[in-house]
């Protein structure tokens, strides 16, 4: 058996003389939280449509666990929550999970087991026999969790499984995922809430225009990439280019905080002070920052050390310009 659960190569799709997903190539393997992140109007939702057999391509091809998408026995083995989901607002919590696991051929002994637990898993048992009329938008996209999850998937397509959630409710669908990885399910998740994708993805793919512009693994990228704060009194040309040599980039000045250093602990005597910001390959270069501000005659108020968030990343590989979507 493949380890590849989604398997794509140049998919292609235009609407009139408009593309929307340009040349997408991507390889998803068994078991892997994949992030699938771009801004507004980048094809994600057209891309994953097509996975779902809901839009045929123009050109290019796909598989979802080794057959074309669209094929009906391979689709039963895939759960599917969108961001615009529309629920028959009429039905009961339950009711809502036992037509769909009609629907999805379920027969009533598995369905009378499987609906608790899920109710249960989202944290809805107590709202099974309440209308969904009366649900807020958090509860309504936790019961679209749950729908999700219902035929045991092997393959789980999220998107934008945690906008609507208050920081428990994230939390409780970061621990969801965590469990359904542990189980060998694959996760492909679609998010604009990039911490939510930090802490939960193992990999990440950024798109613009249909396009994979970079793919990494999330440890790697944690591993390699530190951002520096250097706060110091005075910052000469000569400090400032052996700050270039030792990140082997270039060196930012950071405009004042509106209070002090309010991202840090340290409150210097001077507001007359520079921020300087770099992004370091190795932390092992830490004390070599210091040693060189010495060096050259500065005053070190504060050396911090963080990682580059993704959130960074994002803007640095996708750019900042506004889609206008």
């Amino acid at each position: 058996m493949s380890t590849l659960v989604i398997e794509t190569e140049r998919l292609v799709k235009r609407y009139g003389n408009k593309t929307a997903v340009a040349d997408l190539t991507l390889q998803v393997p068994r078991g892997e939280v994949f992030g699938f992140l771009g801004p507004n109007g980048s094809g994600k939702s057209t891309s994953v449509k097509m996975l779902l057999g809901l839009v045929r391509p123009c050109s290019g091809s796909a598989r979802i666990l080794g057959q074309a998408p669209g094929h009906p026995p391979t689709m039963a083995r895939v759960g599917f929550l969108p961001e615009h989901f529309r629920f028959h607002e009429w039905l009961q919590a339950g009711e809502l999970l036992d037509l769909h696991g009609r629907l999805s051929g379920m027969d009533a002994a598995t369905r009378r087991r499987r609906i608790p637990e899920l109710l249960e898993l989202v944290r809805l048992s107590e709202h099974a026999r309440r209308p969904l009329s009366g649900f807020s938008k958090g509860m309504l996209q936790r019961i679209g969790l749950a729908q999700a999850l219902l035929n045991h998937p092997d393959l789980v397509f999220l998107d934008e499984p945690t906008s609507a959630l208050d920081p428990f409710g994230r939390m409780l669908v970061r621990n969801i995922i965590r469990d359904l990885k542990q189980q060998g399910t694959t996760i492909f998740l679609n998010s604009h809430l990039l911490g939510e994708v930090e802490a939960t993805c193992d990999r990440v793919s950024f798109i613009r225009e249909g396009r994979v512009l970079r793919t990494l693994v999330l440890s790697d990228f944690h591993a390699e990439r530190l951002t520096v704060e250097v706060c110091v009194d005075s910052a000469s040309p000569e400090l400032l280019a052996a700050l270039e040599e030792l990140a082997g980039s270039g060196v930012a000045r950071v405009p004042p905080a509106p209070t002090p250093f309010a991202s840090t602990p340290f409150h210097p005597p001077s507001a007359n002070v520079t921020r300087l910001e770099l992004t370091l390959r190795d932390e092992a270069l830490l004390p070599s920052i210091a040693e060189q501000v010495l060096a050259r005659g500065s005053r070190l108020y504060a050396l911090v050390p963080r990682p580059t968030s993704l959130e960074q990343l994002f803007l640095e590989v996708v750019g900042t310009e506004d889609s206008g979507q």
